[in-house]
């Protein structure tokens, strides 16, 4: 299996300042805002508040902006 194949297991992750650990094994972990899978040798971008995972800048961005609005 590599990270082309649609297959293999959700990953399960504690997002840290600089670091993740990893509570379940897998191969991907889901964008928070798209869904869409990322490999874990490819994960750059998640929020250690919100302990979610982002494809990439723009998708940060964009919650990083949902997250700012909805703040009283």
């Amino acid at each position: 299996m590599n990270k082309h194949d649609p297959g293999g297991p959700e990953a399960r992750l504690r997002y840290g300042d600089n670091e993740v650990t990893i509570l379940r094994q897998g191969l991907f972990v889901r964008c928070a805002v798209s869904g869409q899978r990322i490999p874990l040798e490819e994960l750059r971008y998640w929020s250690v508040d919100l302990q979610e995972a982002y494809r990439g800048p723009s998708e940060a961005g964009q919650r990083l902006s949902e997250t700012r609005r909805a703040k009283p």
